[in-house]
């Protein structure tokens, strides 16, 4: 069943074309208010100092956020987000687990933590959703 969700996923947004083809994101692991992605460092994620852009930390955990928020139906946007920096990227790969802390009728709140694959803590972003009617019927698709 797993499976199946993470398929579905994958499909729906394959859709988002900055975060999947430009940025490169791929979803690892989708569950009920629950989401996995990567990131795979190259040096086109790289700023002038060398180190690993904030903007695409950003959009990994902006994007994982998405995933997490939005794998039963799409139906939440953003609203806010606030991303804490906390070292540097150490190793080849980012990896972003977004939670969900609460969800209510209107609003749905997550942390997601940004870490590399050596086990370095990255960033934390915390993103406040507003849940509005459904964005997109899926079976559309």
């Amino acid at each position: 069943m797993n499976d199946l969700k993470l398929q579905l996923a994958r499909d729906t947004f394959s859709g988002d074309k900055f975060a999947t083809e430009v940025t490169g994101i791929e979803i690892v692991a989708v569950a009920d208010n629950y989401a996995k992605c990567e990131l795979s460092i190259e040096n086109r994620h790289r700023n002038t100092v060398g180190a690993v852009m904030g903007g695409a930390i950003f959009t990994l955990a902006d994007f994982c956020y998405a995933v997490a928020a939005n794998a039963e139906k799409l139906s939440a946007v953003t609203e806010s987000a606030h991303i804490m920096f906390l070292n540097q990227v150490r190793g080849k790969k980012l990896i972003a687990e977004a939670h969900c802390l609460k969800s209510g009728r209107r609003n749905c709140f997550f942390e997601i933590n940004i870490t590399d694959e050596l086990g370095t803590n990255v960033a934390i972003v915390t993103e406040v959703g507003c849940k509005i009617d459904d964005l997109k019927d899926r079976s559309s698709k």
